[in-house]
């Protein structure tokens, strides 16, 4: 196999590629301004819609339309950050970030149990040299202050 890192790991397929690997976002328009202000009025109002609503609408006694009024906010106000140019690339670095998943070479089980034990004993043989040099501090000190 030859050293090509565009391929998939586990099943030696192509991964599909993109031209430009990072994607820079220089600056906002004044629109991706006012949709990042509105989605955090909306966030901030999905916050505070259990507490306050009730009191101005009749209907928001139930739960049941205050928990769709919350999520209604939230849905509306994650549409609205995906119309901006940041939510846009956020969506693009996550659909890199899935494509990179494909390429890493997990380890076997086996592999996962060998270094999870010897993690495990390192931390073990840690904490009982940092306790016999706590212990033995301890008795100096005591030995020193009487």
């Amino acid at each position: 196999m030859s050293n090509d890192k565009s391929r998939d790991a586990s099943s030696d397929a192509p991964i599909p590629q993109r031209n430009n690997a990072a994607e820079i976002v220089g600056s906002s328009s004044p629109l991706d301004i006012v949709l990042w202000l509105i989605a955090l009025a909306l966030l901030i109002g999905s916050a505070m819609v259990n507490q306050h609503l009730p009191a101005y609408w009749a209907p928001a006694n139930d739960i049941w339309v205050r928990i769709g009024v919350i999520l209604a906010c939230i849905v509306v106000a994650l549409g609205l950050l995906y119309a901006t140019h940041q939510g846009k690339g956020f969506v693009r670095l996550l659909l890199d970030a899935r494509i990179e998943l494909r390429r890493v070479a997990w380890p076997t089980k086996q592999e996962t149990m060998t270094t999870s034990w010897q993690v495990l004993l390192v931390v073990i043989v840690t904490a009982i040299v940092l306790w016999c040099f706590d212990y033995g501090l301890g008795w100096f000190i005591k030995l020193i202050i009487g």
